[in-house]
């Protein structure tokens, strides 16, 4: 990963091709683009985050959860698990009235709860990381141009059948593709590898 940041450090943004979706006038989304979406994770802090980022997306863009992260990240105490479990309705309603995030009731419920699952998940298997690439045997999947697939519908029906909200097939696949189980870099885009 290294040599990828210092690979990057002297791109220039305009000459290298990358995925379709990646809007270059928003340098926090090339920036995403580059350095995050589709490289391993197995940081449970980072983990975590990009489930409440994903499940925030349903039905809103991911550019717009995107440009929101900072507010999210001091919204929801820098997504401190434990914090999260110990949210009360004085929060919740804090939270409903910071004009900064996406103010959605359910979502923000869903975020709590989820949380708890998740450090549930952790105690179970030791952290959510070994948790989520069991699925795969530690492995990464390579394929383009899918918007859910088996491994996201078995992954979605475990989280729900463990009493997750807002995991739905199409969000932990877009989950999936951004911790980097799944590696989906376009053919055209500097990034693109089949395995």
């Amino acid at each position: 990963m290294k040599g990828q940041d210092e690979f990057l450090e002297d791109r220039e943004d305009n000459q290298l091709c990358r995925c379709k979706w990646c809007n270059l006038k928003n340098k926090k989304y090339v920036d995403y683009h580059d350095r995050e979406w589709g490289f391993p994770e197995y940081d449970d802090h980072n983990l975590f985050e990009l489930l409440v980022l994903e499940s925030f997306q349903a039905g809103l863009s991911w550019e717009c959860v995107l440009n929101k992260r900072e507010d999210f990240r001091e919204a929801f105490d820098n997504f401190d698990l434990e914090k999260i479990c110990g949210y009360d309705e004085e929060k919740i309603q804090k939270l409903m009235e910071n004009r900064k995030i996406i103010r959605n009731r359910r979502k923000i419920l869903a975020t709590v709860n989820n949380a708890g699952i998740f450090r549930s998940i952790q105690q179970e298997y030791g952290s959510f990381s070994k948790y989520i690439w069991s699925f795969t045997c530690q492995k990464v999947i390579y394929e383009i141009g899918k918007a859910s697939s088996e491994l996201s519908d078995q992954i979605s029906k475990d989280l729900k059948k463990r009493g997750m909200k807002f995991v739905g097939t199409t969000i932990v696949y877009a989950y999936l593709q951004s911790i980097g189980v799944i590696y989906s870099h376009e053919e055209e885009c500097f990034l693109y590898k089949k395995e």
